[in-house]
């Protein structure tokens, strides 16, 4: 595994799942999710999703982003070319996949569909589109769309 830019162990831990909970997730640190629940690998923080697209910053440690690019997903939004975690680096996208092995139920913000984490890709690329919703639309959660595929 590729060393990640920032130390991952400052990164607080999912009291269910024990692993560490990515900074897309909402971290205690750099404020937790708007509801007030704790922060879990199970959700998505929509502000911290935001962030990391505008800021450009890594959705697992929140430092800035170089090129490549690495987004984790199922194999259904790498067909879709549509994923929902934010953005990371190759060796961050490399240690999440690790925490989630084993884990089972909704994931990074996934519903019941899809939880199983084997069937997780990691997909490189120089590039992405971040695509906010629309009110008509039934899935309110942002879209990633990577272009330049290099993986």
């Amino acid at each position: 595994m590729d060393a990640a830019p920032r130390d991952l162990v400052d990164l607080p831990t999912d009291a269910e799942l024990g692993v560490p909970v990515p900074f897309m997730c909402g971290t205690d640190q750099w404020g937790g999710p708007r509801d007030g629940s704790a922060p879990t690998i199970r959700r998505l923080d929509g502000r911290r999703v935001t962030q990391c697209a505008l800021s450009r910053v890594c959705g697992v440690c929140g430092a800035p982003l170089g090129r490549p690019v690495a987004f984790v997903g199922t194999e259904r939004e790498r067909g879709r070319n549509a994923f929902h975690a934010a953005p990371s680096h190759v060796g961050c996208a490399e240690h999440l996949l690790g925490w989630l092995a084993g884990a089972s139920g909704p994931l990074l913000g996934q519903d019941d569909v899809d939880p199983d984490v084997r069937g997780w890709v990691v997909v490189t690329t120089s590039g992405f589109e971040f695509v906010r919703p629309t009110a008509e639309q039934v899935d309110r959660r942002p879209v990633f769309q990577p272009n330049s595929l290099l993986t």
